[in-house]
Order: structure tokens, then C-alpha cells, then sequence
């Protein structure tokens, strides 16, 4: 059968190098498609839950909101394991499935328990699910800078302006790019309304901190009312209560004593701070600065995705998008290092092609024999990239 198949192969070798030419156009536009990347990504499928409960203990964590959720991700199809972190205020959640399942119906699955068991929770507690990522999936990393920031130190309230740029402009802009899951904010402060309430005014005025924190809330909000119909118009009714600065908060009524209002400013100290903190970048050894982390969504191409945020950094920059002319600074690529591992794997290819060719033309002594052999090689893994 083999003796035939060749005699067959060598009798029609125009049919033959047809379907050669073929395989080798579908091989190249198949490897052109493969996923590329430096490092290997092994991880298992993984849903992860974090819950962020502000003010209580890694004991409280466990007890109102660790214990509920694991016992609501009890009997999920295809779980095998799961593993839990609890921090002061914050509450992780690690489920893993085996490798048949297919992670955004895990993600399904996960999502449709958290509804169920949502009620159960702490007054202000919401279970969210972890971005679709992995261990591996920082494929991009910047800081924000200036054109003449240098090594010097940023004031306070440097940080806290490019924290609110990165937070709310440079986030936005790059969170579209196909193939991103999530941007992770490093540096600088988080920018907040504080007030400072005085035990001792407070006890004069006879007055909580609940109700100080009721007060806040309610006079913090717009609210409709209706439509009032005026001959051929409509005036649409609204009541507009949004605080927009300081002196609105420190405006607010707490209560009436006497027939004299009692404000915030009366019982608290209204100013702008910043939410305390656990870490800082720095750029150099040298200075803090402010910068993010572009997460790569799971099983996604990092050559491609990597290329897309290049170029809308580049836009980005040329069109000055940012305010006060910060500019995004990269100090890690993934392409770069994908590019010198694919330029290693091409040169070894080629190395090993022109040592096929002189090995088998020595021991051969044909030149066209040795071509058939390496047409060979090149053919066979293309071939495996169409499977």
C-alpha cells in the first residue's frame, strides 16, 4: 500500500505540489492566528469573589460574609476546589473547576448564586466576581508624567490630581481595547470629602453620627417631580440637591433646635482628604508617581492586544487627551519580550534548516533530495497549526 501511495504520489506531482502550496497558504494563516505569547499561562479555571467590607475585622469578614458565600457556592457543577482570604475589610474567594468547564459558564453559574445569597449580606456589602484574568495577564504597565517631571518630588496634591486622571480619563480610554479585562490603578491618592466631626460639639448639639452619616446621605441626591403642563409646553420639575463643593456639605441641616438649624458645619470640620492607603509607586527609587496595570483577558493573544494599546497610547498622547500635559509613560511591554522569544524560535528554525540542508547534502549528495526533506519540516508543523 505505501509502494503504491508513492508511485501514485510521484506519477501526479502537480496535483501534488498544488495541495502542498495549499497547506502551506491555510498553515500560515492558521500560525498567523495562533495566540502568542512569552510564558506559557497553565492556570486551572478560576471564578474569584471579592467583597469589600469597610471597617471590620478578618474574624467579622469570615463570620457575615465569607461563611455565607461559600455555603451559597456549595454544589456548583464542575467545582473541585475552594479557597478563602479574609483581610481586615476585604473577603477573597478562589472557586476552581475542573478544565472541561468553560469559565464563562462557571462565570454564570457563580453570578447566579450571588444573586440568591446578595440579601444575606451586611448593609452595604456587594459580592463582586474578579476580572476575567489570570496570574499572567500583566501585559502592560505605565506611570502618568510630565515632559519636565524629571526625578523630582510630587506634592500631595500632584498625586491626588493624576490618581483622579488615571481613575477617571486614562481608565475609561483604555478599558475598550478589545482584549483588556481590567485596569488596575497604582500610586498616588484617592481623592475624598471628608468631614471631621467633634465628639464635644456634638454632644453639645445633641447630635449623632448617625445622624451626621443619615444627613450626608439624603441631602446628597436629585429627585424628580413630574411634568407641569403649560398651555402648548411642559416644565419639567426637578429638585436639585447634588452637592457640588465643600460649602454645600457644610451647609447641610442635621436638625432644628429651638427654631435655629443646627448645619455639618457646626458639629464637623468639612475638607478635602484622601483614602488611607497601603502602598506607593515609585518611579526610579526616587520619587512617588501615578500609573496602572493593563490586565489581559484570559486566553487572549498578548502580541495583539499589546499592539492595540500601543497604538491608543500613541493616540492618546498625539491628541493630548489628559489633562495638565501628563503623558503615559511605559515601563513594561509584553511585545518586547514576545518579539526576542519569537526571534530566538525563527532563528533556531532557520539554524536548523541550513544544517539539515548540509548534512543531508553531504551524506546524499543531492541537493534536490535535501530541499524535498526540509520542504518537509517546514510543511509538517504548519500542518499542526490548521488542527
Amino acid at each position: 500500500m505505501l509502494e503504491s501511495l508513492i508511485r501514485a504520489a510521484l506519477k501526479q506531482r502537480l496535483v501534488l505540489a498544488v495541495v502542498a502550496v495549499c497547506l502551506v497558504v491555510f498553515g500560515l494563516n492558521a500560525a498567523r492566528k495562533l495566540s502568542v505569547d512569552a510564558f506559557p499561562d497553565v492556570t486551572n479555571v478560576q471564578v474569584q469573589i471579592a467583597t469589600e467590607a469597610r471597617g471590620r475585622s478578618p474574624e467579622e469578614v469570615e463570620r457575615f460574609v465569607t461563611v455565607p458565600l461559600e455555603m451559597a457556592m456549595t454544589g456548583l457543577p464542575g467545582l473541585e476546589e475552594m479557597r478563602s482570604l479574609n483581610k481586615p475589610g476585604l473577603s477573597l474567594i478562589t472557586l476552581v473547576f475542573t478544565d472541561a468547564t468553560d469559565v464563562y459558564f462557571a462565570r454564570q453559574l457563580v453570578m447566579e448564586r450571588l444573586i440568591e445569597v446578595g440579601g444575606r449580606m451586611p448593609q452595604g456589602v456587594t459580592p463582586t466576581l474578579g476580572p476575567l484574568s489570570t496570574g499572567l495577564g500583566e501585559v502592560y504597565q505605565f506611570t502618568l508624567e510630565r515632559p519636565d517631571d524629571g526625578d523630582k518630588v510630587l506634592s500631595v496634591e500632584e498625586l491626588t490630581q493624576r490618581r483622579i486622571a488615571q481613575d477617571w480619563v486614562v481608565r475609561p480610554l483604555l478599558r475598550g481595547i478589545p482584549g483588556v479585562a481590567e485596569i488596575n490603578s497604582q500610586g498616588g491618592y484617592a481623592k475624598q470629602y471628608q468631614a471631621l466631626v467633634n465628639p464635644d460639639r456634638m454632644r453639645h448639639y445633641r447630635v449623632t453620627l448617625q445622624d451626621v452619616y443619615q444627613a450626608l446621605a439624603r441631602n446628597n441626591a436629585n429627585s424628580g417631580g413630574g411634568v407641569l403642563p403649560h398651555y402648548a409646553e411642559q416644565y419639567l420639575i426637578r429638585g436639585v440637591g447634588l452637592v457640588k463643593d465643600l460649602d454645600d456639605i457644610r451647609s447641610i441641616v442635621l436638625k432644628e433646635q429651638d427654631g435655629v438649624p443646627v448645619l455639618v458645619r457646626d458639629v464637623a470640620e468639612v475638607t478635602i482628604g484622601h483614602e488611607v492607603r497601603y502602598g506607593a509607586l515609585l518611579k526610579n527609587g526616587v520619587t512617588e508617581s501615578v500609573g496602572g496595570i493593563v490586565m489581559m483577558i484570559r486566553a487572549g493573544n498578548a502580541k495583539e492586544v499589546v499592539s492595540r494599546i500601543k497604538e491608543r497610547v500613541a493616540e492618546i498622547n498625539a491628541k493630548g487627551m489628559l489633562p495638565d500635559g501628563l503623558r503615559i509613560v511605559p515601563y513594561y511591554d509584553r511585545s518586547e519580550l514576545v518579539n526576542a522569544a519569537l526571534d530566538t524560535v525563527v532563528k533556531v528554525l532557520i539554524e536548523g534548516v541550513v544544517l539539515v540542508i548540509i548534512i543531508l547534502f553531504l551524506f546524499l549528495g543531492d541537493v534536490r533530495s535535501s530541499l524535498v526533506v526540509v520542504a518537509s519540516l517546514i510543511l509538517t508543523p504548519l500542518i499542526t497549526f490548521m488542527v
